[in-house]
């Protein structure tokens, strides 16, 4: 009642403003994976995670390996997600599907990279980590493949390389020593089982964070 009048509304924008919430704003997308946010990606098909550390290949490029390994709780599975250049992905936005984004591993700063090497197991093509704090080049841009308008956290996703069209996968070669079990990490011209990544542990920023406060692990 208003000043003795019953209001209506036409009941089309009743069920709109009970459905939508908060339509247009960054909530739209509650369980998104968003900019900033850092977080351990799971290969479905082989169950390992992405992995990197101080080892470098002994061919090819001869830069930081990237493997997948088996335990859930190795630190240097950490990954950043950030945009193709400082700006273009806000802290706590969410990730569009066929968004271009690098990925900056958490404990020596190298980006998520590919070139024209062979992997050395496989003979595919080599994924390395390069670059110092998080700059490397134009080789560490990665496409992120979803059916939606976000990269949902329980969605399998791919991740497309910009530079070679190759796609990140495991198809479950195992190195020896130094690090005998992990898996080799390489790139695949084709989409098939073997490129599917999952997110899994870690912090999803939001509008919201403070950054102070929920940028360590």
């Amino acid at each position: 009642m208003w000043g003795g009048r019953r209001l209506f509304f036409p009941f089309p924008l009743l069920l709109f403003a009970l459905l939508c919430g908060a339509c247009g704003g960054r909530e739209a997308a509650p369980d998104a994976v968003t900019c900033g946010s850092v977080l351990k990606l799971l290969n479905t098909r082989h169950n390992v995670r992405l992995h990197s550390h101080e080892v470098k290949y002994g061919s090819g490029s001869g830069q930081q390996s990237v493997t997948g390994v088996e335990a859930s709780d190795d630190a240097n599975s950490y990954w950043r997600i950030r945009g193709k250049s400082d700006g273009s992905c806000q802290r706590g936005t969410p990730v569009k599907c066929g968004q271009a984004i690098r990925l900056t591993h958490v404990s020596t700063g190298k980006n998520l990279h590919t070139h024209h090497f062979p992997s050395p197991l496989s003979n595919n093509q080599e994924v390395s980590a390069f670059g110092d704090d998080g700059e490397g080049d134009d080789l560490d841009i990665w496409i992120v493949q979803c059916s939606g308008t976000y990269w949902d956290r329980e969605d399998a996703v791919r991740f497309k390389h910009v530079g070679t069209e190759v796609f990140l996968s495991i198809t479950g070669e195992q190195y020896g020593h130094p690090i005998r079990g992990q898996r080799e990490v390489h790139g695949m011209p084709t989409a098939n089982h073997h490129n599917y990544w999952k997110a899994m542990e870690g912090i999803f920023i939001k509008p919201s964070m403070d950054p102070a406060k929920h940028d360590e692990l």
